[in-house]
């Protein structure tokens, strides 16, 4: 006798162990976006920084629409929709890989590291205003120990933080990319109440693509691509299949499962797979700090998934 689908979908054992599914997914896009930024400054040795994106988003466009595909979940897009795809996509992930890409040209990477671990505040202040998510106090704190603990590793790696001459645009840059970034974490989770989310991820990706190939034709045009190596081939492919595509689909799925407040605490972890790929590849340090900073990261992510063994009686009330 077969179980009912709807009712082991709805069933608390189900949404618990979907849950946590959710949970280890998230880490290991973690992990792969902390590898994903060495791998990257060996692709820009030889392509220039936006023909660079361009390459590996339709890369990642073309692997998301033959996925689309083969789940057979692609549905008509009703024409209200159709703007929030743009929407989404222009003031969302189309401004963060624009801005990032150039601010990191132009301001230290201790400047980076700091602005892009106040995207999960975003989320909050974005939740906050349009009234879209419960902002806990487990959150809240958690928040408050993933920067923590982004600044100890910033520090202990002896990153320069400044502000004079470029590096305050670059950091402006930086700072308007994550605040893309946490746009788009944000409001991709309500096309995920009609859509599914392969179409939600090829659909954002392919109009994000399409966006900056517009801004970028001629700076595409100069690369003379047939001369690019085999090794800035496999950093875009990288890229683009693993760190872009799957790792944003999973990114929106994991937002639709437990919530875009507690998602994006997962950005704050990047930074500590980064180091650690450092320390082992690339031989950087890895010193007391940034060990205590990745176990203040850590203890974030632990605080916000186990909230009501922290702030039981308070939050008693509130929406999970």
């Amino acid at each position: 006798m077969s179980p009912c689908p709807k009712a082991s979908r709805s069933s608390p054992a189900y949404m618990h162990k979907k849950t946590h599914l959710a949970e280890f997914m998230l880490l290991m896009v973690a992990i792969v976006w902390g590898i994903n930024a060495p791998i990257i400054k060996l692709g820009l040795q030889f392509i220039p920084p936006q023909p660079y994106n361009v390459a590996r988003l339709i890369v990642a466009s073309i692997v998301a629409l033959i996925v689309l595909w083969l789940s057979g979940s692609y549905r008509r897009v009703e024409r209200a929709d159709l703007w929030k795809f743009f929407r989404i996509s222009a003031f969302g992930f189309f401004i963060f890989q624009l801005f990032f890409t150039e601010g990191i040209q132009r301001t230290t990477s201790g400047n980076a590291s700091f602005m892009l671990c106040l995207m999960p505040v975003s989320v909050l202040l974005i939740n906050k205003f349009f009234g879209l998510e419960t902002i806990t106090r487990a959150v809240v704190v958690g928040i408050a120990c993933s920067i923590s603990g982004i600044a100890l590793i910033v520090i202990g790696a002896g990153r320069e933080v400044s502000l004079a001459g470029n590096h305050l645009l670059g950091t402006v840059f930086i700072l308007a990319s994550q605040a893309g970034y946490a746009y788009y974490t944000v409001f991709s989770k309500e096309l995920l109440e009609r859509y599914s989310s392969y179409q939600v991820s090829a659909y954002l990706m392919l109009i994000t693509t399409a966006l900056i190939l517009a801004i970028s034709v001629p700076d595409v045009m100069r690369v003379r691509w047939n001369e690019v190596p085999g090794v800035a081939w496999s950093s875009v492919l990288f890229s683009g299949i693993l760190a872009l595509c799957v790792c944003n689909f999973l990114w929106i799925w994991g937002a639709g499962v437990i919530g875009t407040s507690r998602v994006a605490i997962f950005n704050n972890v990047s930074p500590v797979f980064a180091v650690i790929t450092g320390y082992f590849l690339l031989g950087e340090t890895f010193g007391p700090l940034q060990a205590a900073g990745a176990m203040c990261v850590f203890a974030g992510v632990y605080i916000t998934r186990n909230r009501d063994r922290f702030f039981l009686r308070k939050e008693a009330g509130a929406p999970h």
